[in-house]
Order: C-alpha cells, then structure tokens, then sequence
C-alpha cells in the first residue's frame, strides 16, 4: 500500500502525541482522539480498543507516580511507526500485587503501531519485563541453597 508523505508526517505526530501526552503526562483522555475503538493490541497482558490504551495509562502512572516514557528514535514507513523508548519512573504504587519499593526503573521499550486515518489501529509492544522485575527488586537470581546438616 503506497502512503504518501503527509500520512506518514500525521502519523509520526500521533505517534509522538500519544507516547508525551499520553503516557509521560498520564493524560488518558487523548487515547479518545488517537486510538481507534477496535485497535488491535499485541502486547501479552493488556487489553483492546481506546479503553485498553487508558488503562495501560493510568497503571503506569498508578506504578510510577513521576513515570515518563521518552522516543530515543522514531522509524516511519507507509502506515507503520517504530520507536524506540526509554522508560523511566520511581516505584511508588503497588506493582503485580507487592507493596512499592521506592526504586527507580528505567527500561527500554520498543513499539511498532499502524495508523489508519490519523489513529492507531494496531499496536506490537515489547517493553523490558525482566529489567522492570529485576529494578523493582521483585525477581532476581535464585538464593543460594541452605547448606544441611545430616
């Protein structure tokens, strides 16, 4: 599908309004405008549409009260946007069910999203759960065995 420079340039700024509006300023009410409805989403654990995005929003923010989601690079193609991310925030909300840690994470985070009119259609997300994990304190290399006495 042949995509001319203007979509791709409207693409880029949803893209990049999303990612600072929505998810470093928490503002969830912007998925209403650049999110479709029925948008497709292919990250394991998060949900569908306009109100999947809002949730992402909001839990992130409810995770990471000063959390902020940075573009490192931004990649545009027909009706595909890449990025890649830096994730950073202080720990100050319950995470998966543990009480907050108070440490600081930054992660990496890759996203590839299709656009269609001027709204996402269709998002893969690949954020660094390990080091989310491993920042937090919440998984980390096994304990050594405890030596027994026979």
């Amino acid at each position: 599908m042949s995509v001319d420079q203007e979509t791709i340039e409207r693409n880029i700024a949803a893209m990049r309004r999303l990612i600072e509006e929505g998810f470093t300023r928490g503002n969830a009410d912007v998925c209403d405008e650049l999110v479709s409805p029925d948008a497709v989403e292919h990250q394991r654990g998060l949900k569908d549409g306009i109100d999947g995005a809002k949730e992402t929003i909001r839990t992130l923010h409810e995770w990471f009260s000063d959390f902020e989601l940075r573009i490192d690079e931004l990649v545009a193609q027909g009706d595909q946007v890449w990025i890649r991310a830096t994730g950073r925030g202080i720990n100050t909300g319950s995470v998966f069910g543990r009480p907050p840690t108070g440490r600081r994470l930054e992660i990496t985070v890759f996203d590839q999203a299709r656009f269609r009119d001027g709204r996402l259609v269709e998002h893969w997300g690949v954020p660094d759960q390990l080091g989310l994990l491993m920042q937090l304190g919440l998984f980390g290399p096994p304990e050594p065995a405890a030596s027994s006495s026979i």
